[in-house]
């Protein structure tokens, strides 16, 4: 599950050296290297930005302006409380609650079934004229422009952000990462490599969700690999020190940015993982 801490308005706007707007944001995506025909996985965090004028559709419509038709956007759309209420953490429910919350919990519903723990900007975005989501109830991503049915298409209910998951997607079409205001524990290109590297603390399990099978609701167990974010944070800044040259870091509002392509980072983790998980 990623993790933002919200900000009220009142305190957005005290901390703030003025408003952003479409205009504004666009020179500074601009600025850190957002271009015309781009494909960009963006992860961010809309109070580390300043307060905006028009929020987050401001900052939506700002990279679409710039990366056009020919362009690709794409955002995390998960829903990991689509989920066995046994592995909750963040709340966890009474024990006793988990039997009911099996039998009642509703599908996933693409156009309905709301974001969680990914921030506003892209549960705003999921629900644009056009976005098209896949088809995954924990770890699905919202997608607009030239590649987006490709890139959510045909999303593998197992091993959610492996080989036939949008992550893979965009590392085959050599997309970019953006990260506005977050780190890299909210860098969901990273759990591609802990598929792609061969570490001996790899383990699977099995997860489950709410499903329709043939025009019935069920409970499904998913089969998977055990993730962990817990040392995305040292991976990541091990990458920003031995290969900032190939990352762009530079302001979005008042938000610290980094974009680099997606290629060099799961490249790296994947030999980093090998290197320290054991």
């Amino acid at each position: 599950m990623l993790k933002y801490i919200p900000m009220s308005e009142k305190d957005i706007i005290k901390n703030s050296s003025g408003p952003r707007t479409i205009s504004t944001l666009t020179g500074d995506l601009r600025n850190i290297g957002i271009k015309k025909g781009m494909t960009v996985l963006v992860h961010s965090s809309m109070s580390s930005i300043g307060w905006i004028c028009g929020g987050a559709v401001s900052v939506i419509v700002a990279i679409e302006q710039i990366i056009g038709d020919e362009g690709t956007l794409i955002m995390p759309a998960h829903s990991g409380d689509l989920s066995d209420p046994a592995k909750w953490e963040n709340p966890p429910v009474p024990e006793q609650w988990h039997g009911t919350i099996r039998k009642t919990m509703p599908v996933f519903y693409p156009d309905l079934t709301p974001t969680r723990g990914v921030g506003i900007i892209p549960e705003v975005f999921r629900k644009q004229e056009g976005i098209l989501r896949s088809n995954h109830p924990q770890a699905s991503f919202a997608a607009w422009g030239k590649y987006a049915e490709y890139i959510t298409g045909e999303h593998s209910l197992e091993y959610a952000f492996g080989e036939k998951s949008p992550l893979a997607k965009i590392y085959e079409l050599d997309g970019h990462v953006l990260l506005v205001g977050v780190d890299y524990e909210n860098n969901t290109s990273i759990h591609l490599a802990e598929y792609r590297a061969d570490y001996g603390s790899k383990e699977e399990e099995v997860c489950g969700a709410p499903l329709m099978v043939s025009g019935e609701r069920k409970w499904v167990d998913i089969k998977d690999i055990k993730s962990s974010t817990d040392d995305f944070e040292e991976l990541g800044s091990a990458f920003m020190k031995e290969k900032k040259e190939l990352i762009k870091i530079s302001n979005i509002g008042q938000a610290r940015s980094q974009l680099f392509r997606q290629r060099d980072l799961v490249d790296f983790a994947v030999g980093w993982m090998e290197a320290n998980r054991k």
